[in-house]
């Protein structure tokens, strides 16, 4: 059973607030009125009702909503693990305040983690869309001005290469074929461990890349083929015991064992495939000299991460997912986006007007982004949207004209506007952990990106309303 809000429980409430009242901060205080909000509120309890089909009414009191929400947001604006969270709220009054835990149970890591689940991608974008129009409501934002930009979201993962993606598979595959045999028994296909003979391979393979001479490159050559050959053989065993599972030679007479042989059997189905073609891209590029095969896997754990290629000198190649940040007035992110496929930057600047006037009812006055935004007609079709400044520049051969447009102090000073994007970016990444996501699959890095992305705009928002106050009193 699930409320709303957390109700006062004991005395130990009213001791909390006497004690921290005074370590507040002013920011602090002020994105604790916000989150007090009924439409925030409601968002997350509908979102953890959905979890059991008679969660409002029935079952033990489970955490309150308003409970939740303090939770997960305090782990993104800190960049807190879960485990984290639980130390730091247990140990901490003003914490036990700002969340509305007060004198009760603090939920451990693992119960937050799953709560943290239930809180999907689409209640995530609901609660940044409501945050975003409370700024509007309390005028810290007016949608006068807007800039743009991307950046990569890495996923968490390890760099790849084609002999570790094949280590993983074989390591993967048999773990699961082992605990598969640990309740099923010896009925069916019978389990090889190749985990050490891999194991030797790796090594030999990781000492052999360093040598460039020709004579190292047939040796690496020869080591990539025989940890194909021993891969090749695990795989075709994975796919023995998924037969066998299906045909009921591999089960078990224990109900509650059996759905776990059912588990391990979706798990061994969703492995094969891209173990399989981890195969095949390192037969094409190690045996066959294709350095650019098409829809390369760079993950067995992450397999939607793409190769996304920016042009820093510091890091060439980035794995994970391009995601867009847009902002307003006062630092406000009003928009972000997870891109499945990498979209062309000059594709973007329309659908982020566009975007921008959703959100806020109305055109920017000014448009500011990098020169990768840039094309003629997403200029001006901005122009004829209403904007009346676009400070984009040009790429390429420009006109007399087009330097000299600009030249113009306007644009310069747009520009330099503009390059505070990229300081918000970097914020986000040192601040709320955008660097690299922690949760898994796609749906882990929309969740990943747009709770930090929530946590930036409280802490701005909250310095902004305190700010006001204090000008008016």
């Amino acid at each position: 059973m699930r409320d709303r809000r957390q109700a006062q429980r004991s005395f130990a409430d009213g001791f909390i607030t006497e004690q921290v009242g005074e370590f507040w901060d002013d920011w602090m205080r002020a994105v604790d009125q916000v989150l007090d909000d009924d439409d925030l509120v409601a968002t997350v309890y509908e979102a953890l009702v959905k979890r059991r089909t008679q969660s409002r009414t029935r079952g033990r009191p489970g955490f309150a909503a308003d409970v939740v929400l303090r939770l997960l947001l305090l782990k993104h604006i800190r960049n807190w693990s879960f485990a984290i969270v639980e130390r730091e709220v247990r140990t901490n009054l003003l914490y036990r305040q700002f969340t509305r835990v007060g004198g009760g149970k603090v939920p451990d890591a693992k119960t937050l983690g799953r709560l943290g689940l239930v809180v999907g991608p689409e209640a995530v974008a609901r609660l940044h869309q409501r945050v975003v129009a409370i700024a509007q409501e309390a005028r810290v934002v007016a949608g006068r001005k807007m800039r743009v930009d991307t950046t990569v979201v890495e996923t968490n993962m390890h760099y790849p290469t084609d002999s570790s993606l094949l280590g993983d598979g074989v390591r993967v595959l048999t773990r699961v074929m082992k605990q598969v045999t640990a309740i099923t028994g010896a009925a069916g296909a019978t389990l090889r461990d190749r985990t050490r003979s891999v194991k030797l391979r790796l090594l030999a393979i990781g000492r052999a890349s360093r040598n460039k001479s020709d004579q190292g490159k047939a040796k690496l050559k020869t080591l990539y083929q025989q940890l194909l050959e021993r891969t090749g053989r695990v795989v075709g065993q994975a796919k023995r015991f998924v037969a066998d599972m299906a045909a009921g030679v591999k089960r078990s007479a224990d109900l509650m064992q059996q759905a776990v042989v059912d588990s391990l059997k979706i798990e061994l189905e969703v492995m094969l495939p891209r173990v399989e073609q981890v195969i095949r891209q390192t037969k094409a590029r190690v045996l066959g000299g294709d350095t650019r095969a098409a829809g390369k896997l760079v993950s067995i754990f992450e397999p939607t991460t793409e190769i996304i290629r920016k042009g820093k000198a510091s890091k060439p190649t980035e794995f994970g997912k391009l995601v867009k940040i847009q902002e307003a007035e006062h630092q406000i992110i009003i928009d972000y986006a997870v891109y499945a496929q990498r979209p062309s930057d000059s594709a973007l600047l329309v659908p982020a007007i566009r975007e921008h006037q959703d959100r806020l009812g109305r055109v920017p006055d000014l448009v500011a982004a990098d020169p990768g935004f840039y094309s003629g007609t997403g200029e001006a079709t901005a122009k004829a949207m209403g904007v009346k400044w676009v400070s984009v520049p040009a790429t390429g051969t420009k006109s007399a004209r087009r330097k000299q447009e600009q030249k113009k102090r306007w644009f310069k000073k747009a520009q330099r506007w503009r390059t505070g994007c990229e300081g918000r970016i970097s914020l986000l990444k040192r601040r709320h952990g955008l660097n690299r996501c922690r949760y898994r699959g796609d749906a882990g890095m929309k969740r990943w990106v747009g709770l930090g992305v929530i946590g930036d705009n409280l802490i701005n928002l909250g310095i902004a309303l305190a700010r006001s106050k204090s000008k008016t009193e």
